[in-house]
């Protein structure tokens, strides 16, 4: 049996019904059998960046997520879009690993997806997060791009992804990074 390629996942948003949580905790279930998925918890819990604070330490929560990235074979991006970029918590989470050494995101494959009640579906914050993972010496797939437009008529009152078109299209896309993996391995 094949090893299973482990992903960690960036959620955006903070929301307790968030649309972007509804989708990230759907990937397990819309991707091949050789990925498994973990939502990563606390980004909350992450001070603003602070070199005074990094000066004394990182924090616990920074060191854990920078554990579990290079770890894992591949990282997945999740997130509405706050003012046409990432929202603050996602950014200042990426602010702090940034600065851990050795580099958690360097050479590691990446996949995004973004949505928001908007048609666009988040195509701002998509295009800013690629440019900080260029920083990051991150390996983001190019191609296909999920951005979820109208996202709000596409998740059920309990929570759940349900418009067809929508899994079909992320399914699509983790088949798709599935392979980018390999080809970056």
């Amino acid at each position: 049996m094949p090893i299973k390629k482990s992903i960690v996942v960036f959620c955006g948003s903070l929301r307790e019904h968030s649309f972007n949580g509804a989708i990230a905790r759907s990937l397990a279930e819309l991707a091949p059998e050789d990925m498994t998925f973990t939502v990563l918890d606390g980004l909350e819990s992450i001070p603003h960046y602070d070199a005074d604070i990094q000066a004394s330490g990182f924090p616990a929560k920074v060191l854990e997520i920078a554990d579990a990235i290079k770890n894992a074979q591949g990282v997945a991006f999740v997130t509405p879009e706050y003012n046409y970029s990432i929202p603050g918590v996602l950014k200042n989470a990426i602010d702090w690993l940034s600065r851990v050494s050795p580099a958690p995101f360097a050479e590691k494959p990446v996949v995004i997806q973004t949505a928001s009640a908007g048609i666009l579906g988040g195509v701002r914050a998509q295009y800013h997060l690629r440019q900080i993972l260029v920083f990051l010496d991150a390996y983001p797939m190019n191609k296909p791009e999920v951005m979820v437009g109208s996202v709000q008529s596409k998740i059920s009152a309990d929570g759940k992804l349900t418009d067809e078109a929508t899994r079909d299209f992320i399914s699509n896309q983790l088949a798709a990074f599935s392979k980018f993996i390999d080809k970056m391995s």
